[in-house]
């Protein structure tokens, strides 16, 4: 078998057979094809797709080239929730107990944040004490002993992904559906949960900018997922708003325990119970309807709420409610003018968080736990002058002066009011 002759079938549109992506695959994971010939590959798939068996097995192949979780064990009650990223998104930590606390079995692993965007793993890592670098091991105890942990990716998991990602990168390759499906769920098949629940984020906060763009990648994501084996579904949410009011690692915690507590902004609380509800339904093989009601008593009864203690304290937390370091300054942001918000860019107010010292632009950046935002309004609020529109909070006093001029730059106000835009948009 020749990379020469894989390259010119793909070229040609021929569809590539498991043998041939396999042989790809573990060649360029162990050096023996060059980078020259894999670009070739990607650019002949980006011009000519791949057929959904294709994509299947690409995607099978990634998961195979590194470490992978067997959750065997477990049977079939193992979850997994995979977000596209976005602001202030912190619904793990929100649907992790929620579905924990009805006999379904988080095991998951999680990344950090980079860019505009949040990382689980940064946020847990605001609880004190809080261990996201658990060893096979202690991840196994843990699950057993209470239905979650969440855990930091391993260095060695998908790296034929890594590998590819970072190709794709500079061969202006990276806008391929199949090969944006194939890398996230990859890294969902080798972390081994029965169920896979895909928040598909659109709009300005997002990856993907439409709501079409995003359904063809829910799309295209669930169908691998079956084809595999795996009961799979996607919610397609809204991201042209910060989800919630509260952006940064320790604020997104103390708000996502606002809403285990019964309270909490509507928009987060509804996201969650609807990821929640899908992780429920397919894991039990119950109807949505009967999942729903069962999420919703375990968010009002607290029942979610005292499983979140359990796994925070089990997985090292020094309290089981959790007390933050508080940022040594703040800043309110006020308006101008009188109106309505009628636009709030959601990937300009997280790099205004980041700005703050909330995230990275770099991977070895520091973050300032402390670090973030607080929305005072969103999109469709009336405001008039002189009222806050949010509350900024920093360690680095001197960052509120860019971190303002950046945070304005993403509202739009307006005489009249927007109408409502669709939290969410589709189940697939």
């Amino acid at each position: 078998m020749r990379m020469y002759d894989i390259i010119k079938k793909k070229r040609d549109g021929g569809e590539l057979s498991r043998e041939e992506i396999d042989f790809f695959i573990k060649g360029y994971v162990d050096g023996s094809i060059p980078d020259y010939q894999a670009s070739a590959l990607c650019m002949a798939i980006f011009y000519t797709g791949m057929t959904e068996k294709e994509t299947a097995d690409l995607t099978l192949a990634m998961a195979a080239s590194g470490d992978t979780v067997d959750l065997s064990r477990f049977k079939n009650l193992t979850a997994d929730k995979h977000s596209t990223g976005g602001v202030g998104d912190k619904t793990t930590l929100i649907v992790a107990p929620i579905c924990a606390s009805l006999g379904c079995i988080m095991a998951k692993m999680s990344g950090r944040g980079l860019g505009h965007t949040g990382g689980t793993i940064d946020k847990l890592e605001s609880i004190e004490g809080f261990n996201t670098a658990l060893s096979p091991e202690e991840f196994f105890a843990q699950v057993e002993k209470t239905g979650i942990a969440v855990v930091g990716q391993t260095g060695n998991l998908t790296p034929a992904d890594k590998k590819l990602y970072a190709l794709r990168d500079v061969t202006a390759t990276v806008d391929s559906m199949p090969l944006i499906a194939s890398s996230i769920m990859s890294k969902k098949l080798a972390a081994g949960a029965h169920t896979i629940v895909l928040d598909v984020k659109y709009g300005s906060g997002a990856f993907m900018k439409t709501p079409e763009e995003a359904e063809a990648l829910a799309k295209e994501m669930v169908k691998i997922g079956k084809t595999c084996g795996r009961n799979t579904a996607a919610v397609i949410t809204n991201m042209n708003r910060p989800l919630g009011n509260n952006i940064g690692n320790s604020l997104e915690v103390t708000e996502a325990i606002d809403v285990l507590k019964g309270n909490g902004p509507e928009d987060l609380r509804e996201v969650c119970l609807t990821l929640a509800t899908q992780i429920v339904a397919l894991s039990k093989n119950i109807s949505e309807n009967a999942a729903r009601k069962l999420t919703e008593d375990a968010l009002n009864s607290g029942k979610a709420l005292n499983k979140f203690k359990e796994w925070i304290v089990s997985q090292g937390a020094k309290n089981e409610n959790p007390v933050f370091k508080k940022a040594t300054h703040k800043h309110e942001i006020k308006s101008s003018v009188d109106g309505y918000i009628i636009k709030t860019d959601a990937e300009k107010i997280g790099i205004s968080a980041v700005i703050l010292g909330a995230g990275r632009e770099k991977k070895d950046d520091i973050i300032d736990m402390s670090a973030g935002i607080i929305l005072n309004k969103k999109t469709g609020d009336k405001v008039n002058k002189g009222d806050v529109i949010a509350t900024l909070y920093s360690c680095n006093e001197s960052s509120f002066t860019s971190a303002e001029e950046k945070f304005l730059s993403a509202l739009k106000i307006s005489d009249t009011k927007p109408e409502d835009e669709p939290l969410i948009y589709k189940i697939i």
